[in-house]
């Protein structure tokens, strides 16, 4: 196939705020029952019945939390609606609706934006949402995507971070590290790219971890089968900054301590071969990497017989008394403190 070298370039400003408004939106249809109007009125109108709302909302600002040089339009799209809908299944909820506000610079044609909007399509609709509204203006500084996810919850069913009980087991879902690897390798890329522009990268041997960087699966999943199981969560939080800041969080709001297994930690064969070769830590990375948007939850001891046999879960550890701290177990049996390293967008700002 002959690759087209002048491809075609649409200018923003042809279509007015909303024209391209109209024009992103045409192929986005409404699903959910409790989405009355979605776009093309001054609001939204949603009818939750007798359910709660939860309400999250993400800022995802070009040169901090995405590089284009790497990171293509459309998979950025997807992972900005499910860095949004994580948060929404971590309160143990089902993800509804979504609205997408983006602001753009000059230097993007329709056409990226097009492509910006198939991955948001493609999300909404594999994961049942509807995309209900948003916003679009311009930006001297790159792109900016501004996402809120909303989701209904019955009240007796909410997980906060604040429920955890001394004794309660500590349990994670899928495997970690994996999303910060990728990182890593595709940074480590883009710099023998820039040093030797006719460098390609080969990339077969990490596909796992490079696809869990640049297209992350929620787990929508995990609601659905905990009520399968007849578990209920007693505190929950989804792992975007590391598993270490998260714990963190989740011991800080429900006032517990807690002992977390280094052996017990899930990780991914390639995790551990990719480690290896780049003579890293792979506790390390699993607890300080952040974005794998697993969810991490604590559940009664009586609820043990329920998950213990399950593939999608893994218990990691336990809940102590807030005086005994928080607590990393290594594989040599060590009590160390446990602290928070993991992903914080307002630091080396300089």
């Amino acid at each position: 196939m002959i690759e087209d070298k002048n491809p075609q370039r649409t200018s923003l400003t042809a279509l007015g705020e909303f024209g391209l408004i109209e024009h992103l939106t045409k192929n986005f249809t409404t699903t959910q029952k409790s989405t009355i109007k979605g776009v093309g009125d001054d609001a939204a109108v949603l009818d939750f019945n007798n359910k709660k709302t939860v309400v999250s909302t993400d800022l995802l600002v070009e040169g901090i939390h995405f590089d284009l040089s790497y990171m293509p339009l459309k998979h950025l799209g997807y992972k900005a609606i499910m860095v949004n809908l994580s948060d929404i299944y971590a309160m143990n909820a089902n993800a509804t609706q979504v609205t997408v506000s983006i602001a753009v610079s000059n230097r993007f044609p329709l056409e990226a934006l097009e492509d910006l909007y198939e991955g948001i399509h493609l999300a909404a609709k594999t994961y049942n949402v509807d995309v209900i509204g948003g916003d679009t203006t311009s930006s001297k500084t790159g792109l900016l995507i501004s996402v809120t996810a909303l989701g209904e919850v019955l009240e007796e069913n909410v997980a906060y971070r604040s429920g955890a009980k001394t004794n309660d087991l500590l349990v994670v879902t899928g495997d970690l590290g994996a999303a910060y690897l990728g990182f890593q390798i595709l940074e480590r890329e883009k710099q023998v790219f820039q040093a030797n522009p006719n460098n390609q990268p080969d990339l077969e041997q990490y596909s796992y971890l490079v696809e869990r960087q640049l297209k992350p699966e929620a787990r929508k999943d995990i609601p659905m089968l905990l009520k399968e199981l007849e578990v209920s969560p007693t505190a929950m939080i989804d792992i975007s900054d590391g598993l270490s800041s998260e714990i963190l969080h989740l011991c800080k709001q429900s006032e517990v301590g807690c002992n977390l297994y280094e052996e017990k930690i899930p990780l991914d064969p390639q995790v551990i071969s990719t480690c290896e070769e780049f003579n890293m830590d792979s506790t390390t990375i699993a607890l300080n990497g952040g974005e794998d948007y697993e969810l991490l939850f604590t559940v009664s001891q009586e609820d043990y017989p329920k998950i213990k046999a399950n593939p999608n879960f893994s218990v990691i550890g336990h809940i102590t008394d807030a005086s005994e701290g928080v607590n990393l177990i290594t594989r040599g049996n060590e009590k160390i403190e446990l602290t928070a390293q993991g992903w914080n967008s307002l630091e080396n700002e300089d």
